[in-house]
């Protein structure tokens, strides 16, 4: 007999770790949360460096790769996600950031009621814990832990000063609903160790009798009958297996949640037909609206000052850094992937910043290769609000075969102007004075790349995505004809079924998109509980 509870949560990850936690608060609701990874009992998931061994190993990462895309020189990317409990948390880069006020007030705008910003920032407060003392912006005393960055690198500091050279003022906090400046980014650890959602909030409310936490269960189709979800299937060692619920909550993110759906019958009907799924609710939305922020990665080599590149390669300096993180949880080891943030407009078209640069005193190809012999460092760049739009749609009935992802990158005139404008940017953000005793020289794209259209196709050979995958199930009002969920995240057509993570952003917003996951579960899991009541 299939078990029975009031609410069945589909992933562990960042936005489900928070629901599993408010659900079961005050002992009288059953949750059961279903997680297709693992328990995070592995080193790399706790000490920040360890998203270098942990995204694109099968233990932590869904291995996902993108469709060769046309506007990327036709090359597919690795596309990770976390597949443990904590999700892309776990093994992301650990930047807390909310976003611009103007990303919640145009949700608001758009039609839906209490999604601007004044109505989230208390969503945002409820749960942090930020070492900073409490203002109007920031308290303590939450399960999301907020820290500065526990290391500094003298070629930062000047890439900061390079910055107020061209206007860019440095400034002390991202977080304030205004993020133009430049700043070493706050980071999710709390005393040097990374700080996931399933250390802050899954694992504490794991000791409730109501919790419970199924690892290795991965959601095959959610049960729907006469319109209304009533529990879900899912695939353990032991076999398939059912579970009933008074309630279903999708929180598998931007690629999990619409593949699911699509599995069920929720979805683009020709789609569904395709595919040999019977259609339960035509909603064309579904797996479309895919938004991600594309990072352009200029390298340029430098003298005179350290970059990781030549301190990792001695061996010594490497057995000091080992020795700083374990007596003091300081150095290196507890770098996140970047560590400055510039927030700038890419050109006077726009009224806010609409490029973030994440500058890191290292290079390499791509995450996963070693890093280049000479000392250099990343001014990588992404559009922050791009006009392309993706799709996550699924490749047959089988719940074993990954989604087709197709993020369609740089295919609008819109993005592929602001990336050529970023490069421009980051190349005169190098060419200050308070860079010029480094001696910065191009190496990617290449000084000898001059004109739009070189620089067009420069960032068609050096983009790669930043994972922020998000709006593949998105919020809107009921005249929007792509809407899946409304804004109390119900998917439209099915009774007792929501979604809840980051595929619900209607717009991406204009930072890294993690903590406005946690927000958005924060609020949704209100949200549940009062329509309980």
């Amino acid at each position: 007999m299939p078990i029975s509870v009031d609410y069945v949560v589909v992933g562990a990850g960042s936005a489900g770790c928070v629901l599993a936690n408010r659900l079961s608060q005050g002992g009288k609701k059953r949750v059961l949360v279903l997680e297709a990874g693992q328990r995070d009992n592995w080193i790399w998931f706790h000490i920040p460096v360890g998203y270098l061994f942990a995204i694109g190993n099968p233990r932590a990462d869904w291995l996902f790769k993108t469709e060769p895309e046309a506007g990327l020189d036709g090359r597919a990317l690795d596309y990770p996600r976390g597949k443990v409990i904590g999700g892309s948390s776990a093994i992301n880069a650990m930047i807390y950031m909310r976003g611009q006020a103007q990303d919640y007030d145009a949700w608001r705008d758009s039609g839906l009621p209490g999604w601007g910003w004044n109505d989230v920032l208390p969503y945002f407060l409820v749960h942090e814990n930020h070492v900073a003392p409490t203002t109007q912006f920031h308290r303590s005393g939450g399960e999301w832990s907020v820290d500065f960055p526990r290391m500094r690198w003298q070629i930062l500091d000047a890439v900061q000063d390079a910055a107020a050279q061209i206007g860019i003022p440095k400034v002390d906090d991202f977080n304030t609903g205004d993020n133009f400046g430049a700043s070493y980014f706050q980071v999710n650890q709390r005393g040097g160790r990374r700080w996931s959602t399933a250390r802050g909030f899954l694992k504490p409310a794991l000791r409730r009798p109501n919790l419970e936490l199924k690892t290795g269960a991965q959601v095959r189709r959610i049960l729907i009958e006469s319109g209304r979800a009533v529990g879900v299937e899912y695939q353990t060692r032991e076999g398939v297996k059912t579970v009933r619920a008074g309630e279903v909550i999708l929180a598998a993110g931007a690629i999990g949640s619409p593949h699911i759906l699509q599995l069920s019958g929720v979805g683009p009907h020709e789609l569904l037909k395709t595919n040999g799924i019977d259609t339960k609710v035509d909603l064309k939305g579904v797996g479309a609206n895919l938004q991600d922020h594309l990072q352009l990665r200029p390298i340029f080599k430098v003298s005179g000052t350290k970059t990781l590149n030549v301190e990792y390669r001695n061996y010594f300096k490497r057995f000091m850094m080992v020795a700083r993180y374990a007596a003091l949880r300081t150095g290196p080891m507890t770098m996140a992937p970047s560590q400055l943030g510039i927030f700038a407009r890419s050109s006077d078209a726009y009224d806010r910043p609409n490029i973030q640069f994440h500058v890191q005193p290292l290079s390499l190809g791509k995450f996963g290769e070693a890093m280049h012999t000479f000392p250099a460092i990343t001014v990588s760049v992404c559009n922050l609000r791009p006009s392309s739009r993706g799709t996550v749609q699924i490749k047959g009935s089988d719940p074993t075969l990954p989604p087709r992802i197709a993020p369609h990158y740089l295919s609008t005139e819109e993005d592929r102007q602001v990336a050529v404008d970023s490069i421009k940017l980051a190349r005169r953000l190098m060419k200050q004075a308070a860079l010029a005793r480094f001696k910065p020289e191009e190496f990617l794209p290449g000084a000898d790349i001059r004109d739009d259209v070189g620089l067009s196709q420069a960032a068609a050979k050096i983009g790669t995505t930043i994972f922020h995958p998000v709006g593949t199930a998105k919020m809107g009002p009921d005249d929007d004809p792509f809407a899946v969920v409304d804004s109390r995240l119900r998917v439209r057509g099915v009774q007792g079924l929501r979604v809840v993570d980051a595929s619900v952003m209607p717009s991406i917003t204009s930072g890294n998109t993690n903590s406005p996951t946690v927000m958005i579960a924060e609020k949704g899991a209100e949200m549940i509980l009062a329509d309980s009541r």
